[in-house]
């Protein structure tokens, strides 16, 4: 079967047919009956589709992770594009199995393999410390962790939400620890970065990933702070790191996520895990904006649609001109007559 049509190219008030993947479905009720609320996903971004009442009640089992084929209707919604559902059906497996299944899961625009080898890089360039040394690429060729890495996302939705997402966000977060550790000389370089590294590492076993990128029972139940911790203790105690270090690295992983509000079972503490917070946290954010104007053109300005995990609309402004470069002749240097084909007359 064929894809057919992708969702960057679907417009207001025009035809939809296609195959796509559900990330999510919820049965809800609206006045005149139950609808669905639908978000259809390829690799090419998102879109929220319904499918209102009598015509819902046809589809009592639609569920993420489900590939389907639709036909619809796009118009817009409070500024954002999305479809009514004319006809569904889902795939059935013979038919999902044939299908290239990375048409229809984002992934990142770097291979996450040449993320984690920039990574590893960087690890022996950092960290000095036999002890520390030893415990980070040990955990990164791990053969529990390796696999798992290379195809994680960083999150069910909002950021870094596809394939090699996380190794993405993690690379990142590194180098802005690095950047400032460069700019605050009293910072514990190696235990910074060692946090960076691993501040997420939980994920890889909380979320599902694949198609459906759902919480496992483990990530529901636990969460990644505790995973994480968990499932890297065993080099933790192989790496011969000082009993004060590995307190305060544990400390770094707790206390990332900044506020007990925000899931964090401490608040940063020293400096380092300040850093770290923030670092986490910035690139979330600015992961998060360019994915919100990522379909906008070169110079185009405009609003998002309204951002419920932020409670506030973004806004893309206008830039700053950037100079033009051009070639400037040195002063006393002879201009050169250009030579024509052309005869003289």
């Amino acid at each position: 079967m064929e894809k057919r049509q992708s969702i960057k190219d679907i417009e207001a008030n025009g035809d939809v047919r296609g195959l796509f993947l559900l990330g999510a479905a919820t049965l809800n009720q609206a006045r005149n009956g139950p609808f669905w609320r639908l978000e259809l996903r390829d690799a090419t971004g998102t879109m929220e589709a319904k499918i209102w009442s009598p015509q819902s009640q046809a589809y009592p089992d639609l569920a993420p992770g489900q590939i389907v084929d639709l036909e619809g209707r796009s118009g817009t919604y409070r500024d954002r594009v999305e479809v009514t559902v004319e006809r569904l059906r889902t795939l059935g497996e013979a038919e999902q199995a044939s299908l290239d299944i990375s048409q229809f899961l984002p992934a990142s625009e770097r291979p996450a393999a040449e993320m984690l080898e920039e990574l590893e890089r960087l690890c022996r360039e950092v960290f000095t410390h036999a002890p520390w040394r030893k415990f980070v690429l040990g955990v990164l060729r791990d053969d529990d962790v390796r696999p798992r890495l290379l195809v994680a996302p960083a999150a069910k939705a909002v950021h870094h939400a596809f394939v090699g997402g996380l190794v993405e966000h993690i690379l990142s977060v590194t180098r802005l620890c690095l950047h400032l550790a460069e700019h605050y000389p009293e910072l514990d370089r190696q235990a910074l970065v060692a946090g960076a590294i691993f501040h997420d590492i939980g994920k890889v076993w909380e979320l599902t990933g694949g198609l459906a990128n759902d919480y496992s029972d483990e990530g529901r139940l636990l969460g990644h702070i505790h995973i994480g911790l968990e499932r890297i203790e065993p080099h933790l105690r192989k790496s011969g790191l000082e009993p004060e270090l590995v307190m305060h690295f544990k400390h770094l992983i707790l206390s990332h996520h900044g506020e007990l509000e925000y899931g964090s079972p401490k608040r940063p503490k020293t400096a380092e895990a300040m850093v770290l917070h923030y670092a986490d946290n910035i690139d979330a954010k600015m992961a998060q904006m360019r994915g919100l104007f990522a379909n906008m053109g070169e110079g185009e300005t405009g609003w998002s649609p309204y951002q419920n995990t932020l409670q506030r609309f973004l806004y893309r402004p206008a830039r700053t001109p950037e100079p033009v470069a051009t070639t400037r002749r040195r002063r006393g240097t002879p201009e050169v007559e250009q030579c024509s084909l052309l005869s003289k007359a």
